[in-house]
């Protein structure tokens, strides 16, 4: 199928069946597609987490808008951002960049120079707001690998980001929670969206041409 024909088969599953787990194959090849994604710099300024244990979904619930697609879904990825830039993080960044091309350490830093400046005159709220950004690339190719698999995928900002960054103590790892996409295969017979025509508005009044 083309990704046009994927794209359409998929919607936000409404109900899942708690009976069928996604493949740890096709699970990498999720995760693979958001490792991928581009980002601002190539910083790659956020970490996906991934929960599969039923018993910190079961606490995750609380706070969630859709709570019994949180509680059958296979798995829950939850798409964290950092929560400030820094010349450590982003020399972090760019000494693998350099390794792994095998060139010298520094070779960039007439451009990292320059991003941290910028950086240090922002404040961590402003950081947070761009890494953030960041997170819904990653997480629409997440959405399009998935729907090639036919793997159903529901994305949720609808839940507590307090919660789930203390039970997955992001707090630690300097991170904040953005966004979860649900995992695993829909439950035909209560996913009202399931067998309704997919609606979006008419692209002629969708691109707009100058």
């Amino acid at each position: 199928m083309s990704l046009i024909e994927d794209l359409n088969w998929r919607h936000a599953a409404k109900a899942y069946d708690s009976t069928k787990k996604v493949s740890q194959e096709d699970l990498n090849k999720i995760l693979e597609a958001a490792r991928l994604a581009p980002t601002s710099s190539g910083l790659q300024p956020f970490r996906v987490i991934v929960v599969e244990n039923q018993e910190l979904k079961e606490k995750m619930v609380e706070g969630a808008l859709n709570p019994e697609v949180m509680r059958d879904c296979s798995q829950v990825l939850v798409f964290a951002a950092w929560d400030h830039y820094s010349d450590a993080k982003i020399d972090k960044v760019y000494d693998h960049h350099t390794d792994v091309r095998d060139l010298e350490r520094g070779r960039f830093s007439s451009y990292t120079d320059k991003i941290k400046e910028l950086y240090n005159g922002q404040t961590p709220e402003q950081h947070f707001e761009h890494t953030a950004r960041q997170t819904y690339i990653a997480l629409a190719l997440a959405m399009a690998q998935a729907a090639e698999l036919k793997v159903d995928a529901t994305p949720a900002e609808g839940f507590s980001n307090a919660v789930v960054d203390e039970i997955l103590d992001l707090k630690s790892l300097g991170l904040k929670s953005v966004t979860l996409l649900y995992l695993g295969y829909r439950d035909d017979a209560n996913d009202y969206l399931a067998h309704m025509k997919k609606v979006r508005i008419p692209m002629e009044e969708f691109i707009i041409r100058r």
